[in-house]
C-alpha cells in the first residue's frame, strides 16, 4: 500500500460541513448522507466535503481535534511518553493535509494547526525510527507499537521486512536460510 492508498482510506472519515444549498438524501455505497439544508451542519465523507468546497457549495467545519490547544496537549503527551500515545484519528495526518489544503479559510488558526500536526508527525516518526532500531538491535524479539496510525505503519512497511531479512542472512553467516532456499526453488 502506498501513501495515496492510505489517504484514500482517510477520505472516508466523516467531517461536518455547512452547505449553502438544499438537497435531499444522497445514497452512496458507503451509506446515505444528508439531507442538505442551507446553513445547517451535516456530516459527510471528507472526499465529498472537498468536492463540495471546490465547487463553493459548502464551508468545512474543522474536525473537533483540530484545535491548537488540543494539538499542543498531544505534542506534550507524545514527548512525555516512551510509547506511542493514542491519536484523535487513525488518519489525523491525512485528514489535516486534505482539509488544510482545500479549506484553510474555513479552519481557524490553520497555519498553527498545520505546524502542530507536523510537529506531532515528526515526534512520532522519530519515536518510530528509534523503536525499529531497538527492535533490530534486539534481534527482532518483540516491539510494542500500539496506537500507530495507518500512515505511520505504511511508512515502515517496506523497511522492516527487508531489515529482518538482512539480519537473518547475517545470522546464518551468508549461508542460505530455509526461506531463501524455498524462494529459489519456487
Amino acid at each position: 500500500m502506498d501513501p495515496s492508498e492510505v489517504e484514500f482510506l482517510g477520505e472516508k472519515q466523516l467531517v461536518s460541513i455547512v452547505p449553502n444549498f438544499s438537497f435531499g438524501i444522497i445514497h452512496l455505497i458507503s451509506g446515505s448522507v444528508g439531507p442538505f439544508r442551507a446553513g445547517l451542519p451535516v456530516k459527510v465523507p471528507i472526499w465529498l466535503a472537498i468536492s463540495l468546497k471546490q465547487q463553493q457549495k459548502c464551508r468545512i467545519i474543522a474536525q473537533e481535534w483540530m484545535d491548537i490547544e488540543k494539538l499542543n496537549d498531544s505534542i506534550e503527551a507524545e514527548k512525555r511518553s516512551k510509547l506511542f500515545t493514542k491519536m484523535p484519528s487513525n488518519h489525523f495526518m491525512d485528514e489535516a493535509q486534505m482539509l488544510l489544503m482545500v479549506a484553510p479559510d474555513d479552519i481557524p488558526d490553520a497555519d498553527n494547526i498545520r505546524t502542530a500536526v507536523k510537529d506531532i508527525w515528526d515526534l512520532r516518526m522519530s519515536k518510530l525510527r528509534s523503536s525499529v532500531i531497538g527492535f533490530v538491535k534486539n534481534a527482532g524479539t518483540y516491539a510494542k507499537l500500539d496506537h500507530l496510525t495507518a500512515m505511520e505503519i505504511n511508512s515502515i512497511r517496506s523497511l522492516l521486512p527487508d531489515a529482518l531479512d538482512i539480519m537473518l542472512h547475517m545470522e546464518h553467516g551468508g549461508k542460505p536460510t530455509v526461506l531463501q532456499s524455498l524462494n529459489t526453488t519456487m
